[in-house]
């Protein structure tokens, strides 16, 4: 599989790449690959989007993150950590995955984990998802160590997303960034029993993770989302008002992500589908009212989303 990112690596004594890992990734130990102390590898910074995102050269035995460290640097972030080139064992907690090219892996940071290399060189580009995002948009991720399996088809969209992000001018990182999330939360729902925190404070969360779920049904509405959580329509607008906007909202705003990301892979010729299809899988069933919607946040008709 073609690379996502170029990248350079330099011969460095293991306490300098430690210290770069450390100011991007937080509390990590590095082993090195002999007893010189030098790690043939290097660590860069980038903003995809609302992303910060660390890209880890590296030719060395593992890198690890222990409950002490833990301990130091509680964590703030989950990982979506891409195997870029090489290959990697990924284990947190009892899921240890081998990471190939294009491989995909979730990583929660507030747990143990620990990335062995063998000796072999490996690129890895890990996309920061702040916790709070993470939570209200994914619901409460009991356990750590989530594989996107390459053989669900949103493997195939959320990997085309990430090159688009990777690859497009500012104007398109907002809505870029939005349909990554949507197609974590997508697969998360759709792969794993993923459980929601029961506290009232947590609602709005649960609120988020329905409309995830449930917007590309077209009578789905703030009505439902109200009904699934047994409260009133008025108490779900005033937890809404966080956000700065309505579920109603949120529902079109979802709706129209999941549409441009459609439009988005048809213009590079992974789906053949027409823009008619396409608004209606999305949740759309009035076209004049899609056209009407989708100009006024991406400032282009869907014909001409690239």
């Amino acid at each position: 599989m073609e690379p996502l990112i170029q990248s350079h690596h330099n011969l460095l004594p293991v306490e300098i790449f430690t210290s770069e890992i450390r100011k991007v990734c937080g509390q990590f130990d590095v082993e090195p690959k002999s007893r010189t102390g030098m790690i043939d590898g290097g660590v860069t910074t980038k903003r995809f989007g609302a992303f910060d995102t660390a890209i880890v050269d590296i030719n060395s035995v593992q890198i690890k993150r222990d409950k002490k460290a833990i301990r130091q640097d509680p964590g703030e972030y989950f990982f979506l950590l891409v195997q870029d080139l090489g290959c990697s064992h990924v284990q947190q907690e009892e899921n240890i995955t081998k990471l190939r090219p294009g491989d995909m892996f979730l990583v929660d940071s507030v747990k143990p984990s620990s990335f062995r290399y063998d000796n072999n060189r490996s690129r890895q580009i890990s996309f920061h998802i702040p916790r709070d995002e993470a939570m209200h948009r994914f619901g409460n991720i009991g356990y750590g160590g989530i594989s996107i399996s390459r053989d669900d088809p949103l493997w195939l969209a959320i990997h085309s997303v990430l090159r688009k992000m990777i690859t497009s001018d500012d104007t398109h990182q907002q809505s870029l960034g939005d349909a990554f999330l949507s197609l974590i939360s997508a697969y998360l729902h759709t792969t794993y029993n993923v459980s929601h925190i029961e506290p009232s404070e947590q609602l709005l969360s649960r609120a988020l993770a329905l409309i995830d779920k449930h917007c590309l049904n077209s009578s789905f509405s703030p009505r439902d989302v109200a009904y699934h959580l047994n409260i009133s329509e008025r108490t779900l607008q005033r937890h809404f008002q966080i956000l700065g906007e309505t579920p109603r909202h949120r529902i079109i705003n979802t709706r129209l992500e999941h549409a441009h990301t459609r439009l988005c892979l048809r213009k590079e010729g992974v789906f053949n589908e027409s823009v008619t299809d396409i608004a209606l899988s999305s949740g759309f069933n009035d076209l004049s009212y899609f056209y009407r919607e989708f100009r006024k946040k991406y400032h282009t008709t869907p014909g001409s989303t690239q």
